[in-house]
């Protein structure tokens, strides 16, 4: 049996404020604004603004999305993020995440991303390709 996920098991780390608005009234976020934790750390990595992974004709879209709940998170505080890429494929790559509050693994995704252009799928530049393979990890299950 492997050590449960730190957030330092993960190369690309970020973090997001828990809102009020994210709570019912007993303060626990509603599942639904999880995704939103997680789409922060995608968009860091994908769409970083010193260095973009897309073609400038294309851009990324999810094809697959897989979130699976481990524990409750609480307002107030911050959730912390960490993003992994564990796949690169010819135009797609596979992304897994943690959530963290309290240093504690509240919840883990998996999504698969495609890199189109025109609303089909295009091969990744060069590039990208060498850019991904710094956040290249493989993340045991």
């Amino acid at each position: 049996m492997s050590a449960p996920l730190t957030l330092q098991d993960f190369p690309i780390r970020t973090f997001d404020k828990v809102r009020y608005a994210d709570t019912d009234r007993q303060g626990h976020v509603n599942n639904a604004h999880f995704s939103e934790y997680f789409e922060t750390g995608r968009v860091e990595l994908l769409y970083h603004p010193e260095h973009p992974l897309h073609a400038d004709d294309a851009t990324f879209v999810i094809a697959s999305y897989r979130v699976d709940y481990r524990k409750e998170i609480k307002w107030p505080g911050i959730v912390d993020i960490g993003t992994a890429v564990t796949r690169i494929g010819t135009s797609s790559i596979r992304v897994y995440q943690g959530l963290f509050q309290a240093g504690q693994l509240v919840a883990t995704s998996e999504s698969i991303i495609v890199h189109v252009s025109q609303s089909e799928s295009t091969p990744l530049l060069a590039v990208t390709r060498h850019q991904l393979e710094r956040y290249l990890k493989e993340i045991p299950e």
